[in-house]
């Protein structure tokens, strides 16, 4: 069984989901609530970005959930889909900046959670 700091890292992985998913939501059934600036290099529709959201968003939960039982394969998705999480919304920053960035700086203390989680120290 999870203690410490793994229950912790998967309570900001079930809050990182969470946050992705509403962000899918949003972004899917109603692209007038998301603001893009001009000139971005990469420029993608909204919409797709909003169903990726929501896809990654239940993955994340799903991780989040796993990671409660403490199994290894449970850690290594976790900071696979954290560390892919970073990514997705290094690109989603042209619609939501601000947002962008605090689920990057989430995504990188999970990732030290889960990682610097010794289970023979339990």
């Amino acid at each position: 069984m999870a203690t410490g700091t793994s229950i912790a890292a998967a309570a900001l992985l079930l809050v990182a989901g969470f946050i992705t998913l509403f962000q899918g939501i949003s972004a899917a059934a109603n692209d007038d609530v998301f603001v893009a600036g001009p000139n971005y290099v990469y420029e993608l529709d909204l919409t797709s970005w909003g169903w990726i959201h929501i896809v990654f968003g239940i993955l994340l939960i799903l991780a989040g959930l796993a990671l409660m039982t403490g199994a290894l394969w449970a850690r290594i998705v976790g900071i696979g889909l954290a560390a892919l999480s970073i990514i997705a919304n290094f690109l989603w920053i042209p619609w939501y900046p601000l947002w962008s960035i605090l689920i990057i700086a989430l995504d990188i203390v999970i990732i030290w959670a889960i990682a610097t989680w010794r289970p023979e120290r339990v």
